[in-house]
This record gives structure tokens, sequence and C-alpha cells, in this order.
């Protein structure tokens, strides 16, 4: 995470296109507002738009505008377009993989030419926008299966950056979990100090699907439930705990005696049981022969 924001603030103030990936819930768009927020253009508009919740036969109107009249319905001196709203600024789009074929071919040509063109205009308008865009899909797979357009991937690919998936970032679970613990502390007004051990345990070694939004998700719940100062097991999400006592039961400790037995008797059945078989059996265990036959009478095992 150190590099992926050094190379957010080193890119900054570039006027290229940026593309961030990473999985559901990284914070694909909290990066976004914080390179704007590094840039000189701090101080203009930071306008997001998510290509996947707006209809396919709105988000043309909602990106580029429209002039009166353009269609049935259309508002009494048109409107602006989210292109327009962030002129001078940035524009975040959100879920670039969701936004269809036809209006990929729009936003290359706004990308090139640097201007729009309302719905039922005919002048292009100039703009001088930074775009960031965003996706967890893979734009290289849909790239292949035709699914996205090659000459737009690269126009947005300039400047890749990568979000890697929490599960990947222990170091950061605790920090976050402390972080959003003051966050819902002070918005429910409650005065928890902490987390017990074992649910600690718990939450750090969880693979959280979700990412941050999901962490996020649960210490809210948990700051909810708990009435004490700490944080426990009764107070955290039932799904974490089901998951967490299926992971105990699979995990079952046994004695070093009983492994090295086990060890011994898969070796011996996989080689065979001629002297020749029980000297390969006692190389591939890194053993002598004379500490295998010793080992053999120890525990009692007996080759059918």
């Amino acid at each position: 995470m150190d590099q992926v924001k050094d190379k957010a603030k080193r890119v900054a103030n570039s006027k290229s296109t940026v593309l961030i990936q990473g999985e559901s819930g990284t914070g694909k768009e909290l990066l976004a507002r914080a390179i704007h927020n590094y840039s000189d253009r701090k101080n203009k508009p930071f306008i997001a738009i998510n290509c996947a919740a707006i209809p396919d036969t709105l988000l043309e109107s909602e990106l580029f505008g429209y002039e009166e009249g353009a269609f049935t319905g259309a508002r009494r001196g048109g409107k602006l377009g989210k292109f327009q709203l962030a002129n001078e600024g940035t524009i975040f789009l959100d879920e670039i993989g969701e936004m269809p074929i036809h209006l990929q071919t729009k936003l290359l040509r706004v990308l090139q030419e640097k201007s729009i063109e309302k719905i039922g205009g005919h002048k292009s308008i100039p703009i001088d926008v930074r775009v960031i865009a965003a996706t967890n899909k893979n734009l290289e797979s849909m790239v292949e299966n035709e699914e996205f357009r090659e000459d737009l991937f690269y126009r947005l690919n300039v400047i890749p950056i990568f979000i890697p998936p929490l599960r990947e970032r222990k170091g950061d679970v605790k920090i976050l979990l402390e972080y959003f613990l003051k966050v819902y502390n002070a918005k429910l007004s409650k005065n928890i100090y902490g987390f017990s051990t074992e649910v600690e345990s718990v939450l750090l070694n969880y693979n959280w699907k979700g990412n941050v939004r999901e962490l996020q998700n649960v210490v809210e719940y948990a700051v909810n439930m708990e009435n004490s100062i700490y944080i426990r097991m009764d107070s955290i999400p039932l799904k974490i705990k089901k998951l967490t006592e299926e992971a105990s039961k699979d995990f079952q400790i046994t004695t070093i005696r009983n492994m090295e037995r086990k060890l011994i008797e898969n070796s011996l059945k996989f080689y065979g049981k001629s002297v020749a078989d029980k000297k390969m059996a006692a190389q591939a265990l890194g053993i002598s022969i004379a500490t295998l036959y010793r080992k053999m009478k120890e525990y009692n095992i007996q080759l059918d």
C-alpha cells in the first residue's frame, strides 16, 4: 500500500488517465479522491459516476448532457453532463467495465479530442477534465472476448494502479480495526476500548472477501451489539463465527509421535515391503535404514 500511495502521489498532477483496478471493497474511489485532493485540481470539482448503477438509456445523457428538446421529457433549457460539471477538475468513472460498447466509442472520442457533444447538440464543447476510471473486472480478458474496446482500454490504462485485496495486506487489518472502532465509538456514542484477544485473532486471520468494506461493516455491527468495554465473540457477526468454528473443526492437533508413525506407515505403503523398498522409504524420510527399523519396532509397525 505504501507503493500504491507513492505512485498515486507521483501522478497526481499529471493529465494522463489513471485506471485503478482491484476487488470490490478495496477503496478504489477513496484512492481516486486522494489523487484529486493531492493534485493542483483539488479546489475544482471531483465528480463520481457509477457506470453500473445507471441504466444504459440514461448513462449517455448523464455523462454528456443534452440540449432542450433532445428527446421527449427533456428538461427545459437542457442539462449539463458530468463531464461539463467536472470541467477543470476530475471525473471518476467507477465500474468502467460495465459501460456498453456504443458508449465506449463515444468516451474514446471524448478522451482523444478533449471535447464533448451533448445529445441533440450540434457543436463540440471543449473540456479540461482529468479522467480516473476504476473496475473490479479483468479488462484485458474482456478485450480478448470483445466485450471491451481495445483502443479505449489502452487510452484508459496509461497509468495503471492495482489495489491489493485485504487478505494480502494482513498488516493493515489491525490498523483498520482500530480506526473503524474509533469512528463507530464516536458515531454510536460508545466507549469501547478494543477487541478481546480471541476476537482480534479471529478477525486478523479472516479472509475478508468483501475487503475493507466488509471489515467496516463487521466493526459497525460489533460496536452496535457490544455492551462491555471490549468487543467479544458474541458481538461479531454469526457468519464469521461459523467460519471460525468450521476452520477449528478442520484443524486437529495431533502428537509428534502420531505424525511420525503415520509418515512411516505411508512411506512403507508407497514404496513397498522389500529391503530395497525400505531403503528407498528411509531415504525419502531423510533417515537411515537402521533408524527406520528401530522406529518400526518402536511403533509396532507391521507390514501385511
